[in-house]
C-alpha cells in the first residue's frame, strides 16, 4: 500500500534525522514541533526531504504548522499532494 511506503519513509527520515525522536520512542500521532522533536529549520529539511522523495513540491500557502504536526498529518499531506500531481 502506498500509505505504508509514505508512513515508513518519513518515519525512517524522522528517527534518523532527530534523535530525540529516537528517544521518545516516536509515534504517528506525537506532535513534532510541541515536544521540540523538529524545530522551525528542521521543519525545512523535513520539507525538503519529502520534496525529493516524493517529488512535491511545497508552497507557501502549505508550509503551516497544521500540515507537519504529526507523522499520521505529514502522510495525510504528502498523498494528497502526489495524488494531485499522479
Amino acid at each position: 500500500m502506498a500509505g505504508n511506503h509514505v508512513n515508513s519513509e518519513i518515519r525512517r527520515f524522522i528517527l534518523e534525522k532527530y534523535p530525540l525522536a529516537r528517544r521518545l520512542q516516536l509515534k504517528d500521532s506525537d506532535a513534532l514541533l510541541e515536544s521540540g522533536i523538529v524545530d522551525s529549520l528542521g521543519i525545512l529539511d523535513l520539507v525538503s526531504f519529502l520534496e525529493q522523495q516524493f517529488s512535491i513540491t511545497v508552497t507557501d500557502d502549505e508550509l503551516v504548522p497544521e500540515n507537519f504536526q504529526t507523522v499520521e498529518r505529514i502522510v495525510a499531506f504528502v498523498e494528497t499532494r502526489t495524488a494531485r500531481t499522479n
